[in-house]
Formats: C-alpha cells, sequence, structure tokens
C-alpha cells in the first residue's frame, strides 16, 4: 500500500496570537484531487501554505511521503510540491520565459546552467498552459487570466507531482476561469497529479473535486468525497447561510446558489 502524499496530523497554527488552525487532520493520497473550502478567514489558505512548507505549524504535524515536512530541506519539498499563490499585483521584473525557468531552480545547482532536461521541461510547461506565445513578453504587460496561466507553467516547470493552489480563479472572467478548471482537470485526469486547491467557487469544485475538506472558524466542519456536501443543512452549516440547489441535465450533482433572503 502507498504512502499518503501528504498527511496533515492535528494541525493548528498561531499567528500574533490569534489561532487560525484548530486540530486540522486530513489525508491527502497519490491522485487525489482534493478541494479546501469554506468562508473567508476560515483558514484555507493559512493550511494550503501549511502544505507548501511556508508556515510550520504551531502544534501536529504535516508529513511528505511519510516524512515530517518541517525536517525536510526546501529544495527536496520543492521537487515534489509546487505551490501557486494567490494572484497579486505585484511587481514581477521578468519575460515569461524566464520566470517559468525559474521554476526549476529546485533541480539546479548554485551556479549551474540549464541543462537538456530544464530546457524541455519549461517548452513542455508553456505548451501545456499555452503561453507559449507569450514568452517574450513582460510579466508586468500580462492581463489577469494570462499572468495565472504563466504562474501555474512556472509551477509545472518545477516537476512536483502535488500540485498546490490558492484561490486560482480569483479575479479571473468566466472565459479564463473555466480555461483553469479544464487544465487542473486534465492535469489530474491525464498525468495524474496530486491536485489540493483552496477556493470559493462551490460550482467548478463539485466538478472537477473527488475530495473537499471544508473549514470553518479554522476547525474541520466536513470532510469527505464532494456529493457529501449534499447532506441537509450541511452548506448552510458551513457558509452560514442558506443554498437553492438547482438540478442541470447532464450533470450528475445540481448547481449551488446562495438563496436570497426572505425566498
Amino acid at each position: 500500500m502507498s504512502r499518503p502524499a501528504l498527511e496533515v496530523k492535528g494541525a493548528g497554527v498561531e499567528i500574533d496570537g490569534s489561532r487560525i488552525l484548530h486540530e486540522v487532520s486530513v489525508t491527502v493520497e497519490p491522485g487525489q484531487f482534493l478541494s479546501l473550502i469554506g468562508p473567508n478567514g476560515a483558514g484555507k489558505s493559512t493550511l494550503i501554505r501549511c502544505l507548501a512548507g511556508l508556515i510550520a505549524p504551531s502544534q501536529g504535524e504535516i508529513l511528505l511521503d511519510g516524512r515530517p515536512l518541517g525536517s525536510l530541506p526546501r529544495r527536496v519539498v520543492a521537487r515534489s510540491i509546487s505551490y501557486v499563490p494567490q494572484a497579486d499585483a505585484r511587481s514581477l521584473p521578468f519575460t515569461v520565459r524566464s520566470f517559468v525557468e525559474m521554476g526549476r531552480y529546485p533541480h539546479l545547482g548554485p551556479w549551474a546552467a540549464a541543462g537538456a532536461a530544464d530546457v524541455r521541461a519549461v517548452e513542455e510547461a508553456l505548451a501545456q498552459t499555452e503561453t507559449g506565445h507569450l514568452a517574450a513578453r513582460s510579466m508586468e504587460s500580462l492581463s489577469g487570466g494570462e499572468r495565472q496561466r504563466v504562474l501555474i507553467a512556472a509551477a509545472l516547470a518545477q516537476g512536483g507531482r502535488i500540485l498546490l493552489l490558492d484561490e486560482p480563479t480569483t479575479f479571473l472572467d468566466y472565459r479564463h476561469q473555466m480555461w483553469i478548471v479544464e487544465l487542473l482537470e486534465r492535469l489530474h485526469r491525464d498525468q495524474g497529479l496530486t491536485v489540493v486547491t483552496a477556493t470559493h467557487d462551490l460550482n467548478w469544485t463539485l466538478t472537477v473535486s473527488d475530495t473537499v475538506l471544508a473549514l470553518r472558524d479554522g476547525s474541520v466542519a466536513f470532510r469527505g468525497a464532494t456529493a457529501g456536501l449534499f447532506a441537509a443543512g450541511r452548506l448552510e452549516e458551513i457558509y452560514g447561510t442558506r443554498f437553492e440547489m438547482v438540478e442541470a441535465s447532464g450533470r450528475p450533482l445540481p448547481f449551488v446558489l446562495p438563496a436570497r433572503n426572505g425566498s
């Protein structure tokens, strides 16, 4: 039996005297697509950053292939885990190709030049994200959708078999949202990548995820198969508001819509 790709055991995080996560436990199996959901401030981004090794839990532990994540050298972690942060407006004074090439850092020595394998990984990442035509462009010249695709390209070039994404469709128009969702679905299905994503978009979560972890006030409110979210009152408990379910032909699960007051 293979070991879990990632395992969180009773993790708690306290930052500046505030408890952000409380006794969170979850197992991520190889090849799983796990979505983290929950209201704002629930702790989703904090948990993603813990899984990426960027925040050390104040209690409990996180294991990568059965080994304590915090005990592993950063380059070792980066060869297994690729992380795409939330979109922001930070200045990135690089061309697209240079930025994607930087994703290869875990595989290079301090002064080593890129080899054939590195060049091939970069080209494949540009092709998978359909960003090759942007290679000579400045990162600062890109639209939000283009920039997000390049961020994912850099993560793919990095070569981790675990892909962590924090709100990958936030601030994107509908076309780019669906492009990102379909890309993640292909990577999961065709390449067997383990995908963990924090998201507010319940409907695409229901479409592509096989497992959901819902957080509320830093604690686990639900953990299990996606269909389990439709148990009576479960979404209301997680989000503190009522929902309507809309059936659609050809879709195994209904669309989820927040209910208007009084409806």
